[in-house]
């Protein structure tokens, strides 16, 4: 059983979550739900979690593959949109579905060699397909349950139901029991999740897979709900997005940037999707996601949860209900 401070037996765990993101926030507040008491470390750098505009969108890629969980993860992540809204938490957010253009026969045939039954869909006729989409879509995939959410909104509210600690620094090393911050104080706990994702990642040394991707904010939503194929654009709390993962994957974290090349590809992608006229430009957000998913305790004792890639808010809570119940479970034995 966990130790108190004076040596006393405790019957409430304390779990060190380091990082800040939807993977560290989902933790501590499914390890909060559980009885433990939390603390988050966390620098605010988690810049894949910031995204105005996610998709919720179970079938990924251009060979349509659906992740294992995906179906339970995406109703899980629409559970906890609504739990956030019964506490006063608003989460911007469009259940509408999510619209995936195919171009040809033989990719559709990927497609439905990969979409599970239990996972709602269907193709959609010429006639019923939105007036937005553009033309020359041989195919049209429906997925009823998808949509869209403000990944910031939904993160900040996750760690404020968890009633977890945020300490906001930077940690430097951490082990099964205690995490070292850049300040050189020590915390202790009874067990550390690290949740670092692409930028914690590249300060741990650690290996991985980096997918760096632009999103640009447009001054109004294109489309009433999101399309998705190569690029995706969606509605956001204000106005719309544009967005990708799509520069060449790095082994280490690098500064997030936007070549020239890098715009004219999510623009012409974004053509093939519908007619762009008359938008403007009002922003943009440039991060990293890492890829390579880790769940579960290490040989070192450490448990981790990062490496969810794109699925950040798709497979996250998942995942992390699983680790945070297994964390829990570890230490009350």
């Amino acid at each position: 059983m966990p130790v108190g401070r004076a040596g006393s037996v405790s019957s409430q765990p304390h779990v060190l979550v380091v990082g800040g993101g939807v993977a560290g926030a989902s933790v501590a507040y499914f390890a909060g739900q559980r009885g433990a008491r939390v603390t988050v470390v966390d620098t605010g750098l988690h810049a894949a979690s910031q995204v105005p505009s996610a998709l919720v969108n179970p079938v990924r890629g251009q060979s349509g593959q659906v992740a294992a969980g995906a179906v339970e993860g995406l109703r899980l992540t629409w559970a906890l949109v609504d739990a956030l809204g019964e506490a006063g938490v608003e989460v911007p957010h469009g259940r509408g579905g999510v619209l995936r253009p195919v171009p040809d026969d033989r990719t559709r045939q990927k497609f439905e060699r990969n979409l599970p039954a239990a996972l709602p869909h269907r193709w959609l006729s010429v006639q019923e397909r939105p007036p937005e989409l553009a033309v020359g879509w041989a195919h049209a995939l429906w997925l009823p349950e998808g949509g869209w959410l403000d990944g910031a909104a939904f993160t900040a509210g996750l760690l404020k139901l968890s009633g977890a600690e945020v300490v906001r620094a930077r940690a430097t090393a951490w082990d099964a029991r205690t995490v070292t911050l850049d300040s050189g104080k020590l915390l202790r706990g009874d067990a550390v999740v690290w949740c670092g994702g692409s930028v914690g990642a590249g300060w741990a040394g650690e290996g991985g897979t980096h997918r760096a991707g632009t999103l640009l904010t447009l001054d109004r939503a294109v489309t009433e709900v999101p399309f998705s194929f190569g690029a995706y654009l969606a509605p956001a709390g204000t106005g719309g997005v544009l967005g990708a993962t799509f520069e060449a994957p790095t082994p280490t974290w690098k500064e997030p940037a936007l070549p020239l090349p890098s715009l004219r590809w999510l623009l012409g992608k974004a053509d093939a999707l519908t007619d762009l006229s008359g938008n403007r430009v009002t922003g943009r957000w440039s991060g990293s996601r890492l890829a390579g998913l880790t769940a579960g305790r290490g040989a070192d004792g450490v448990w981790r949860l990062a490496g969810l890639g794109s699925k950040g808010f798709l497979l996250g809570p998942l995942h992390a209900r699983h680790v945070a119940g297994d964390v829990v479970a570890a230490l009350r034995v």
